[in-house]
């Protein structure tokens, strides 16, 4: 009976992983099938980890595969079943066809200037546009803001807005603006550039009466120590 039980065991395992093999090329187009070799995988998964903050056991919680299986994931190991993939997609906060980059066209992506994300707060005189794609994984973002006379992208009592880690550059590409990053103020004039830890307190002012312009890069996990 036990031999049975463990011949049945193995004959599931063994019928899950030819049913996603076969999935996973049902899925793909020759451009993608690299996207999902067990090491390109493996450091995607670990790469979005790491950008969310999480260990492997906080992952484990989320996702309910065990930390061990997804080390050997992020090592390129193993390749995850279908089941696993959509699991571990799910703790991330993700959709399988995004964890395992089906719904991108290939390692070149571009940003029509007519489908840019656009907000900002009128009250506050501050409109912006970001200029790269929203894609997950990403590790830069890049944006360009607008301040009317007076107005100001935040306010001194504003939470940080960026997770741990992430380092900002921004350069004023028209007017003048001032930097309130932790209390201090730092005056920058058209041409200027700074860079700063963007997980601080922070928000620009405008505080002349000409309108201002800057292009910020927000990268994640680049703090110096």
């Amino acid at each position: 009976m036990r031999k049975a039980n463990m011949w049945k065991s193995l004959t599931c395992a063994w019928d899950e992983t030819l049913v996603s093999v076969i999935a996973y090329a049902r899925m793909t187009t020759p451009a993608q099938a690299d996207r999902l070799e067990p090491v390109v995988i493996g450091a995607r998964v670990k790469a979005l980890r790491e950008v969310a903050g999480l260990s492997l056991r906080d992952l484990a919680e989320r996702s309910g595969v065990s930390a061990p299986m997804l080390s050997q994931v992020e090592r390129g190991e193993t390749s995850p079943t279908l089941t696993v993939a959509a699991r571990i997609a799910a703790g991330l906060d993700l959709r399988l066809s995004q964890l395992l980059r089906l719904d991108e066209d290939g390692a070149v992506t571009i940003v029509r200037a007519a489908r840019r994300t656009r907000g900002g707060n009128k009250r506050r005189g501050h409109s912006f546009e970001v200029l790269t794609s929203s894609q997950p994984g990403q590790r830069a973002e890049i944006s360009r803001h607008t301040l009317a006379p007076g107005g100001a992208t935040g306010a001194a009592d504003d939470p940080p807005m960026h997770e741990p880690g992430s380092r900002e550059s921004a350069l004023v590409e028209r007017g003048s603006v001032v930097l309130v990053c932790d209390g201090q103020r730092y005056e920058l004039k058209d041409g200027d550039c700074v860079t700063f830890d963007s997980d601080l307190p922070h928000h620009f002012e405008n505080p002349t009466d000409g309108e201002a312009a800057f292009l910020a890069v927000l990268s994640a996990g680049l703090r110096r120590s």
